[in-house]
């Protein structure tokens, strides 16, 4: 799947967490929304430095309209990914609640912040590698093989 046709899939099904992605419009997808962000960004903060206010601000609205715009598809695209490998949905907040209890922890003391940290990073690289998988060659719980 190339770059456009995996853009365009992924706001054709907005909100539409049934089904299967493959690896390809995941990552282009990815690539798309974290490309533009670090973009819309970076162009805020150099409008900031040259002490253009107005123009940083309309860059940093963009940026923050556009996060919103692409949550959904993004959330969607990854529960599909992962039913691709015959995985659930849900696998991709893993990380969700120790990144919470890791914002309480400094009062627990290093040691305990250390851990919830070392877990928290390591459930983002198993998200990563699951992303990278190979999708099953047949059907699966979730539906059809994606067919590029």
């Amino acid at each position: 799947m190339s770059f456009q046709t995996s853009v365009k899939t992924c706001f054709k099904k907005y909100a539409t967490f049934s089904g299967r992605a493959s690896r390809s419009e995941f990552w282009y997808f990815y690539l798309f929304v974290w490309g533009l962000c670090v973009i819309l960004l970076f162009s805020s903060f150099i409008s900031l430095k040259q002490g253009q206010r107005f123009s940083s601000d309309i860059f940093f609205w963009a940026f923050a309209g556009f996060g919103l715009a692409t949550l959904i598809p993004f959330f969607a695209v990854s529960a599909r990914r992962l039913h691709d490998i015959n995985k659930s949905g849900w696998f991709q907040i893993l990380p969700y609640p120790y990144s919470f209890l890791y914002k309480f922890l400094p009062a627990l003391g290093d040691g305990m912040s250390l851990i919830y940290g070392f877990i928290f990073l390591g459930l983002y690289i198993y998200l990563i590698v699951l992303y990278y998988r190979e999708g099953e060659k047949k059907k699966n719980k979730y539906g059809k093989p994606i067919k590029i």
